[in-house]
């Protein structure tokens, strides 16, 4: 059983007031949570990764629980991301090990999610910034919800480590205006309408 210690987690809330035009209602609320944990691959080749999938469970789990709070509670929550970034001993398809256990738990933790999860990839070291995409939880053609958050911390990856994050919003861009599905019009069958 690989061992994927956890060296830290950081939250990151932003609370949209204004982006021109008229002020909304009510701010939009995005939030992201980042960990970064030990990378059991680094420095070699491992043929077969899914098993450690299961592993990463958990670590999906109570991110998920975090960032619901930080987001004040699960009502509203409406968009979500996530990604995954190696440091330079790991390889990218070290970050493939997060689909199962980050988007599945905020899947399963939002309740009738249907959209599959957005998600960002790539390789950098400490400082390196990614934005994780956004989409509609039931929906991947709500383009309101289309959108992205800039994620980094200072201290890594390091050379042996994966950094881990997963994203929520509430509501779509302040003063969408680009047409197509509505949320309103969200019949959440098939993931995509």
């Amino acid at each position: 059983m690989p061992e994927f210690t956890l060296r830290k987690t950081a939250l990151f809330i932003e609370d949209i007031h204004h982006d021109g035009g008229p002020a909304p209602d009510k701010p939009r609320r995005r939030a992201a949570i980042a960990a970064l944990v030990a990378n059991p691959f680094a420095g070699g080749y491992t043929a077969d990764l899914q098993p450690a999938m299961e592993d990463l469970k958990p670590l999906g789990l109570m991110m998920t629980e975090r960032l619901i709070e930080a987001m004040g509670g699960l009502e509203g929550i409406d968009g979500y991301g996530k990604a995954a970034m190696a440091g330079e001993g790991g390889e990218l398809e070290h970050t493939a090990l997060w689909h199962v256990p980050g988007g599945y738990a905020m899947r399963a933790r939002l309740g009738e999610a249907k959209a599959i999860v957005p998600s960002a990839m790539k390789q950098g070291g400490p400082g390196t910034r990614i934005d994780v995409p956004l989409g509609h939880i039931n929906a991947a053609y709500v383009r309101s919800h289309f959108d992205a958050m800039e994620v980094g911390l200072p201290d890594g990856p390091r050379a042996g480590e994966l950094l881990f994050i997963l994203a929520m919003s509430r509501g779509g861009r302040v003063h969408d205006r680009m047409g197509g599905l509505t949320v309103d019009e969200v019949k959440g069958e098939d993931g995509l309408r």
